[in-house]
């Protein structure tokens, strides 16, 4: 059994404990290389590339082939990139970890990540959250409680 352990921590840093045996079972031994990877490679990159699977030989940690999905239109740059990519890649690991890609053509990674634009709000809705937080002294708060109230009261969709 688990012992429990008192205090705050960083989810960023117990995400690693949490995912593990999951992203293990997909090759993810070393679960940041998922939860970095825009990091890793660049935020440009990232939008068109995610990793799905990091296969090793048998009793080896290194020279490893890491299965990538990518966009269609976007597979034969992202070859041409392969050095780069393997270079960022290892340079996160601190070692040789990556020795090839396989790279699998699908639909965009992010594609389905995108949210529509907020929904202006009415007159009578911003009137409703100005109230709210009218009696808050600290103007600093207050601003931010309005901002946080705009957002999730333009979130909704009627």
């Amino acid at each position: 059994m688990e012992r429990r352990r008192g205090g705050l921590r960083a989810i960023a840093a117990e995400i690693p404990r949490i995912a593990g045996a999951a992203l293990g079972k997909r090759g993810f031994g070393e679960a940041q290389l998922v939860t970095q990877w825009d990091a890793v490679i660049g935020s440009e990159l990232a939008a068109k590339l995610a990793p799905e699977r990091l296969s090793f030989t048998r009793g080896e940690r290194k020279n490893g082939t890491l299965r990538l999905r990518v966009a269609s239109a976007f597979a034969t740059e992202a070859q041409h990139l392969e050095p780069v990519l393997i270079e960022r890649i290892n340079a996160f690991f601190g070692y040789g970890a990556v020795a090839r890609l396989v790279l699998v053509q699908g639909p965009a990674p992010h594609a389905a990540t995108a949210t529509p634009p907020p929904r202006p709000l009415s007159a009578a809705e911003q009137g409703v959250i100005d109230a709210r937080v009218a009696g808050i002294r600290d103007p600093e708060l207050r601003d931010a409680l309005a901002r946080l109230g705009t957002a999730v009261a333009s979130a909704r969709r009627n």
